[in-house]
């Protein structure tokens, strides 16, 4: 009985043992899957995860080690120092389950060192997307910036204006080489993270691709500016000669203006001879429209080609136009105020001596050689003439200069023409005229003969008469 009893309490310590080695043994088991797991982390969050993992993992294994393996050695000492009967299948047993527990723990270690390599690697590439992310960044803005001051619209107004634009356009790209320096760096961090078979960059948006498209449209903008500034260049040179060419009619055409306008008016000779100079330069002027009319063509092709300005001249077609107008105006102004002045010398017995005083007179006081005078020149020339017109204060009231006025300047435009103002002086030298003659008439109605005088006794017959 007492030999039956050791072998069931002996079985009963081999059961107890195999329990416990089977208990181990699926602890191992249900952990072996953990350490051996391949997933190492996507990104440097996820590896920090698993890093947790890994440290909860372990702590569970010293817990585990200090209850379970631990007991079972324990367990296994006590049957082999009581000399078990199964002490082979014990040791054999053990060993089993302490070469798992071993290997179970070297796993975890291995695993630990791949996920600090993994979190390394991937503060690396953190690291490197950040900087990429910074890069790309400035390269977009730089780019952004960079287009829309190539597709700017090139429309200049001189030569000046696209030299600048060209001066602009070479500034730009003695920057190309800074930002050449920038893409070639991204293009050197993308391939280091690409080395790493990591997933997208989570700091930025823009992939290697992408900027490389930029890069390349970029590239063809700089060109299709190049062309466009060229083509810019030649409009403008093209507008140059137009300006050059208006210029030189215009001026031209102005020089020949002023010079007729002094002949016109600073005539000399019998008022014949005059007449016939300016019968001559009123053919010359109506001869120069033609001259007016290419200069009015430069002008429209100016307008045509948008030429809003002409540093080579200050004349417009427009204001030519008007001056020439004035000029023939002008010529036959002078022409019906000479033949009236050889009429009124004809008819009138006013004198050319005369008539040419007045005329010196007007063109004296005529500082524009406009043909007319204001009323302060038209006073000051009747005062020169030996009108004795009164000095006023300014606003006090001259009836006497009204009155001439009212038959020079009627409308009161406030100017006084040549014609308007010979007409006048010969009206006032022709009644000065009959008046001379009528007093001539009534002395020869008195005396008798040829005698320049009258006796006392004609005179009173006249009277008593």
């Amino acid at each position: 009985a007492g030999e039956r009893k050791k072998k069931l309490n002996d079985n009963a310590a081999f059961l107890q043992f195999n329990w416990k080695a089977d208990v181990v043994e699926s602890w191992i088991g249900d952990k072996e899957s953990f350490v051996r797991s391949e997933d190492f982390g996507k990104d440097l969050l996820s590896v920090q995860t698993l890093l947790a993992k890994q440290d909860t993992f372990e702590a569970g294994l010293q817990a585990f080690a200090a209850e379970g393996v631990k007991g079972l050695a324990g367990l296994k000492d006590e049957l082999i120092g009581a000399k078990h009967r199964q002490s082979r299948p014990i040791l054999q047993r053990h060993s089993e389950v302490t070469r798992r527990w071993e290997k179970l723990q070297k796993d975890s270690d291995t695993r630990k060192n791949k996920l600090l390599r993994s979190q390394e690697q991937f503060k690396k590439v953190d690291d490197l997307f950040l900087q990429f992310a910074k890069k790309a960044s400035a390269f977009n803005s730089w780019n952004e910036n960079a287009e829309e001051d190539l597709t700017d619209p090139v429309r200049c107004n001189s030569l000046e204006e696209i030299k600048g634009l060209h001066t602009l356009h070479s500034q730009f790209q003695q920057s190309l080489n800074s930002a050449k320096a920038d893409y070639k760096q991204l293009v050197a961090l993308d391939r280091q993270i690409k080395s790493y078979n990591v997933t997208n960059n989570p700091y930025t948006w823009f992939t290697m691709e992408a900027l490389d498209e930029m890069w390349q449209n970029i590239q063809k903008t700089i060109k299709e500016r190049e062309q466009e500034l060229q083509r810019e260049q030649r409009r403008q040179e093209k507008n140059d000669e137009l300006r050059r060419a208006f210029a030189q009619q215009a001026n031209s055409f102005h020089t020949w203006l002023t010079e007729t306008r002094a002949a016109l008016v600073e005539g000399s000779g019998t008022l014949e001879a005059q007449l016939e100079a300016i019968r001559r330069k009123a053919d010359e002027v109506a001869d120069r429209k033609e001259s007016l009319k290419k200069v009015e063509e430069l002008g429209a092709q100016m307008e045509e080609a948008l030429i809003l300005d002409n540093k080579y001249t200050e004349h417009t077609p427009l204001g030519l136009a008007q001056q020439w107008d004035q000029l023939d105006q002008l010529a036959m102004r002078m022409q019906y105020n000479l033949e009236q002045q050889i009429q009124a010398r004809n008819m009138t017995g006013v004198s050319e001596e005369e008539l040419k005083e007045f005329t010196t007179m007007f063109k004296h006081f005529d500082k524009d050689h406009s043909g007319k005078l204001n009323h302060v020149e038209f006073k000051a020339c009747l005062r020169s003439l030996g009108y004795d017109l009164p000095i006023l204060e300014e606003g006090q009231a001259d009836p006497v200069f009204e009155e001439i006025l009212n038959s020079v300047d009627p409308n009161r435009d406030g100017l006084v023409s040549m014609d308007e103002f010979m007409a006048f002086m010969i009206s006032r030298v022709s009644e000065n005229v009959e008046s001379s003659k009528e007093g001539e008439s009534a002395f020869r109605a008195i005396t008798s003969g040829d005698r320049p005088y009258v006796t006392a006794s004609e005179l009173l017959q006249v009277r008593r008469g």
